[in-house]
């Protein structure tokens, strides 16, 4: 199963950008589509974005439409989340998914800390 390590959380005012990474290692990153979802205090997680294998379809949460990104790079192993815009409410950890297009079993990263305040 897929090992995901996901970077480039930090702090950051209001109307900020941020680009997160989801480096992959023990699978071939064109055998998943991938995702992220983010929890922000006491929350349920939610989906933010998702992309398919081959980067031909990408999906994004109404409310970050315009400002969130997705991407990937197949032959680097690694998914992005260039954010843009940034408001306070987008705080939040932010997690990078995995489902394995063959089995559907999903990997999740360890989370990486999204803070928007002036």
């Amino acid at each position: 199963q897929v090992q995901l390590v996901e970077s480039g959380g930090g702090l950051v005012q209001p109307g900020g950008s941020l680009r997160l990474s989801c480096a992959a290692s023990g699978g071939t990153l064109s055998r998943y589509a991938m995702g992220w979802f983010r929890q922000a205090p006491g929350k349920v997680r939610e989906f933010v974005a998702a992309i398919s294998n081959n980067s031909d379809t990408t999906y994004v949460k109404d409310s970050v439409r315009g400002r969130f990104t997705i991407s990937r790079d197949n032959a680097k192993n690694t998914v992005y989340l260039q954010m843009d815009s940034l408001k306070p409410e987008d705080t939040a950890i932010y997690y990078c998914n995995a489902q394995e297009i063959a089995t559907r079993l999903i990997s999740w990263g360890q989370g990486t800390q999204v803070t928007v305040s002036s």
